[in-house]
């Protein structure tokens, strides 16, 4: 299949779409965010998704926990050029122009390294737990600011579940569920409070899988009364959910990050 790699994303474009869903962004409860529905070209996805790793392939990083069950790929020398294409252009000018034009935040910084984000996959019966995300790019040292995902899931049914749960700052209630269609962007503002995720096991068929491509960007601070001291990710129980909070998730809660990514990275090398 021939890749189509013309696309780029134009200010001209993106702009109006900005001005007109700036305020909903703002307004959002219980944190800011917005939905955009059909945001690219079908035939750019389309070659993305003809490249898209499949789940036997050893190039995933694999996580099997209480807390989450979920593949992530975000080495770009392991993924096709479809996919290459638009993450760097998730990363240009003009769509970093973009989301400082929608939310407000200026000198948003992306990330190259695409650190916890890139390719995202999750098989029947995996899940991602509420949680709220690290907060600080230890690598860059940079603030983390906003979330940008794009769902890849064609003909996705309501009863697949894996929606995109928002919870309000007390884990009290969901107030919000975002079914990951395809070509269908999730933005949203990076805070501790803004609790989110898919905590029930995926129900697709077998030969299905929720794919996405998750977009993070930065900046080199935030608003006193955002900061807060650097933390992992943080992940919350729903009323009346029990899970196993063992000693590898206290250590990283409470452990420096850097500590946290040295014994990762022994425990792979074992």
């Amino acid at each position: 299949m021939l890749v189509d790699q013309t696309f780029t994303f134009r200010r001209e474009q993106l702009f109006p779409l900005a001005d007109a869903h700036r305020e909903e962004f703002l307004a959002a409860d219980p944190f800011p965010h917005v939905v955009f529905d059909d945001f690219l070209p079908p035939d750019v996805l389309e070659g993305v998704l003809s490249e898209f790793p499949a789940p036997e392939q050893p190039d995933w990083d694999t996580y099997d926990n209480s807390r989450e069950v979920k593949l992530a790929l975000a080495d770009t020398e392991q993924m096709g050029p479809a996919t290459r294409h638009l993450l760097a252009e998730f990363n240009s000018g003009p769509f970093v122009d973009f989301m400082e034009r929608l939310t407000g935040i200026d000198a948003l910084i992306p990330d190259p390294h695409y650190f916890g984000g890139g390719l995202h996959q999750i098989r029947p019966g995996g899940f991602l737990k509420v949680h709220a995300d690290f907060n600080r790019h230890t690598r860059l040292d940079l603030e983390r600011r906003l979330n940008a995902i794009l769902y890849l899931n064609k003909d996705w049914e309501e009863s697949y579940g894996g929606h995109l749960q928002i919870w309000d700052n007390d884990m009290a209630r969901c107030v919000e569920k975002v079914l990951p269609v395809f070509n269908r962007l999730l933005v949203f503002a990076t805070l501790d409070t803004a609790n989110h995720g898919h905590p029930d096991p995926l129900t697709c068929p077998s030969d299905r899988a929720r794919r996405s491509m998750a977009l993070y960007y930065y900046t080199s601070d935030r608003p006193k009364h955002e900061q807060n001291s650097e933390h992992t990710t943080i992940f919350r129980q729903r009323p009346g959910e029990e899970w196993n909070s063992n000693a590898r998730q206290i250590a990283k809660r409470w452990l420096p990050p850097a500590l946290v990514d040295l014994a990762r990275s022994r425990k792979r090398n074992d």
